[in-house]
């Protein structure tokens, strides 16, 4: 083989690989439905434990929700982040895994606070969530004083494409 030939052969080569990887990125999009969620949240602290709180969810994710609070700390500019592990079943019976989330808040009244930024990353769970992915965004309001939550979240959920 030539030198000309060798480096045509390598050029080809290259060309399929890259090829077939657009061509898996292009399958693995296709084998994901994403869709826009929404709703709301309602918890009662102190349900279960002095930690966790227990309501509902409606709108897109609608079901049970339950929340355990596993820690409160300062956080940047006078804040306080709320470290929470989230535990979600649908009405459909589906269970939502989510990570850990942190939520920053602002106290606006002894025991009262904002919630401002509470990002909750999906990571999989069972039935149709079952290797879902995706991210919700929460605002809302956590009351200590009476062991009340409410939370608006939006985001989006991709799915396995059935």
């Amino acid at each position: 083989m030539t030198n000309k030939s060798n480096h045509m052969r390598v050029i080809q080569i290259a060309t399929l690989g890259l090829l077939a990887a657009t061509s898996a990125v292009a399958e693995s999009d296709r084998a994901r439905e994403c869709l826009p969620v929404g709703g709301s949240i309602l918890t009662n602290l102190a349900v279960v434990d002095a930690n966790t709180t227990l309501g509902t969810a409606t709108g897109d994710l609608k079901g049970a929700v339950a929340a355990t609070i596993l820690g409160i700390a300062p956080g940047p500019n006078g804040t306080t982040v709320f470290t929470v592990q989230h535990h979600f079943v649908t009405e459909a019976g589906d269970n939502i895994d989510v990570d850990k989330a942190e939520a920053t808040a602002v106290m606006v009244a002894p025991d009262l606070f904002a919630v401002v930024s509470y990002p909750v990353k999906i990571v999989g769970g069972t039935g149709r969530f079952n290797g879902a992915t995706g991210a919700i965004d929460n605002i809302g309001e956590v009351d200590l004083a009476t062991g009340h939550t409410v939370f608006r979240y939006q985001g989006r959920v991709c799915f396995k494409a059935p």
